[in-house]
């Protein structure tokens, strides 16, 4: 009898289209998506209009959904805008993702929008008061440089093209870009959200230093769902009888070999995400958690 005819091998299943469906290419569809929609609307349907974000927001705020929107349009008069955009969150983009997984790149990604719009808002308000009404973003540059600097960060010394000719390390490319920004910014920015730059670049710096994931922010929220608020007389404490405490009890375990195996997949799972799991390790898992259930039942 050969290893494959052996009751608990099972062939690893053919991805499926859905599975092979990355975030980045989910990204890239939905601007050129909403571009085309804008190019279409022509001046009937200005959809950059509803999604931009206004340098005005603070005192709109039932619109704060342009927090994100805005980094899903680009300029309709401008293709290079998109495609810039788009090409370079494609070229670094996958690389991230594949480290994160997907689930926790759609979170980062949107969370960096989040941060660039924030901090492009901050230096509105606070140089610009009186034109914020007239003033609008639109642009994933943000989010894209948070992509950027988080690839940098994990591949420094990978080689890049700039300007699609010069050959250059990643981190100098990095420095570059981010001494750019800094100089727009400080001079003014023009029609360059140079300030969201900065914002995002700073945010996926500081994710990738501090080991950030996004994920733990909905097991916070799911934690205090949990809880439950027990109000407490005084006299019910002194007429409760008090019961001996009971012996503590030793935390059931697994076999050496399957504990081994378990804790190879969970760091499988913390380094690329719970999506980069074959089908026998999920078995694993599973099997893993049946044998725990058993040996505490009382």
């Amino acid at each position: 009898m050969g290893f494959s005819d052996r009751g608990y091998y099972r062939p690893e299943p053919s991805a499926s289209f859905l599975q092979e469906w990355t975030g980045v290419l989910t990204i890239v569809v939905a601007n050129v998506a909403i571009w085309v929609a804008n190019l279409l609307g022509g001046n009937e349907v200005r959809v950059n209009d509803f999604l931009a974000l206004e340098g005005d927001l603070p005192q709109h705020l039932l619109k704060a959904w342009e927090l994100v929107s805005y980094g899903f349009v680009h300029d309709a008069h401008n293709p290079w805008h998109l495609v810039f955009n788009m090409l370079a969150l494609w070229f670094f983009g996958r690389d991230v993702e594949e480290i994160m997984g997907r689930a926790e790149f759609f979170r980062f990604y949107v969370t960096a929008i989040v941060v660039a719009g924030i901090a492009w808002l901050v230096s509105v308000q606070a140089g610009h008061a009186l034109q914020a009404p007239r003033m609008f973003l639109v642009g994933a540059s943000g989010a894209v440089m948070a992509v950027l600097a988080v690839f940098i960060w994990n591949f420094p010394r990978t080689t890049v093209l700039l300007w699609g000719v010069l050959p250059v390390p990643a981190w100098a490319l990095g420095i570059l870009y981010l001494v750019s920004d800094v100089q727009g910014a400080a001079a003014g920015g023009g029609n360059v959200a140079h300030v969201a730059h900065v914002g995002g670049a700073v945010f996926g710096l500081l994710y990738a230093w501090r080991g950030w994931h996004m994920g733990g922010l909905g097991d916070l929220a799911a934690s205090l769902r949990r809880r439950r608020v027990r109000v407490v007389r005084p006299e019910d404490e002194f007429d409760r009888p008090r019961r001996p405490p009971a012996p503590p009890r030793e935390p059931p375990r697994l076999d050496a070999e399957l504990q081994e195996e378990v804790d190879r997949i969970l760091e499988k799972i913390s380094r690329s995400g719970e999506s980069s799991l074959t089908a026998p390790e999920r078995e694993t898992l599973t099997r893993a958690s049946h044998r725990l259930k058993e040996r505490t039942r009382t």
